[in-house]
């Protein structure tokens, strides 16, 4: 069995594969590299997946499908995966090789522990075109530093600091056994794949090193906002699979209070997300999305919609008329400039 499996989804991918694959490899004997092709057809993303199997038959293997999504891709990946451990990594991001070796290193060590490690956590980077100083995402004061630990130990989750797909690496069993199953064709399924899995999670290890490299500067990348707000309808999609799943479980959840307030906590942040897109394209059809979305949320869990509705940001997201959501824009912002995303 391989230590570590790494799913990469590649659709069109040719430009910038190469850069995340070669970046992988370091990683040797013990990785398990699956590059996954998810039907391209207008550039040599097959070709170039094929000629790193054949040049590294025993660490690299090119699963071509046909067109499915970036879910469809990572399911692919679960599905295939031999390693202990499981990872995503986008066909334009990178890791660090140090932070790689030492991701190594201790999954090596944990794996023969007595307890089961079922996340590790890390550091991630916004790699954002044109800016010198890059944003790090870490967890120091909010999670135990290279220690097993639980949901009892971790501290609160700081706005802009939840542990996004970048962050993790699951145990590849749980995975396959918790019945996570990535909707196709359907953009921001990252989300769920850090939100369905968590009740899972017991025992969490983080490691405070730099190691996953974010690349945004794309025009067509799926976290532009224009593009975003394109693709709005696979937002609220997520979102409410979100809300069904957190609702649809609250009352086995909320015997475990510190994952109850992070899952509802990071659902809240979606649903602000959701909503201020709606709001930024400005039409008329887009603000009755997102007075459904939350008359959805409100009627799949009334108390769970007045705590959100109530709080600072789904008030600020709910100002009536145009000079109020002129300020939930602004809100926005802020927020952007804050924490750094796009």
């Amino acid at each position: 069995m391989k230590l570590l499996s790494i799913a990469i989804p590649c659709y069109n991918s040719e430009k910038y594969m190469r850069k995340c694959i070669d970046s992988l490899l370091i990683g040797g004997e013990d990785v398990d590299i699956l590059i996954i092709d998810d039907g391209s057809t207008k550039d040599r993303t097959a070709e170039i997946a094929d000629e790193y199997e054949a040049q590294f038959p025993t660490i690299v293997r090119a699963i071509h499908k046909e067109n499915g999504g970036h879910g469809s891709a990572v399911n692919t990946g679960i599905a295939n995966a031999t390693g202990l451990y499981f990872k995503v990594v986008d066909s334009d991001d990178w890791v660090k090789q140090d932070a790689y070796f030492k991701i190594l290193d201790t999954l090596r060590e944990l794996a023969g522990g007595g307890q089961a490690l079922d996340m590790l956590i890390s550091n991630y980077v916004y790699e954002k075109e044109g800016e010198r100083r890059k944003k790090v995402i870490q967890y120091r004061h909010i999670l135990p530093v290279e220690k097993m630990f639980t949901w009892t130990d971790c501290h609160h989750f700081l706005k802009g600091h939840y542990i996004l797909m970048h962050s993790v690496i699951f145990r590849t069993r749980l995975l396959q056994e918790c019945g996570l199953k990535l909707p196709e064709h359907t953009f921001y399924v990252d989300n769920l794949y850090v939100f369905e899995p968590l009740p899972y999670v017991k025992n969490m290890y983080y490691l405070d090193v730099n190691f996953y490299r974010y690349y945004i500067g794309r025009q067509d990348q799926s976290v532009n906002e224009t593009v975003m707000i394109s693709r709005i309808d696979q937002q609220i999609r997520v979102t409410k699979l979100m809300i069904d799943y957190l609702v649809g479980r609250k009352s086995e959840l909320v015997k475990n209070r510190r994952l109850y307030q992070y899952m509802r906590n990071y659902l809240e942040i979606i649903m602000t997300v959701s909503s201020v897109l709606l709001i930024r394209s400005g039409t008329t059809e887009h603000l009755e999305k997102k007075k459904e979305l939350w008359e959805y949320l409100k009627g799949k869990d009334k108390r769970l919609y007045l705590w959100m509705r109530n709080g600072i940001m789904g008030g600020t997201m709910n100002l009536p008329g145009r000079g109020g959501r002129k300020i939930s824009v602004e809100g926005y912002k802020i927020c952007q400039k804050l924490f750094g995303f796009n």
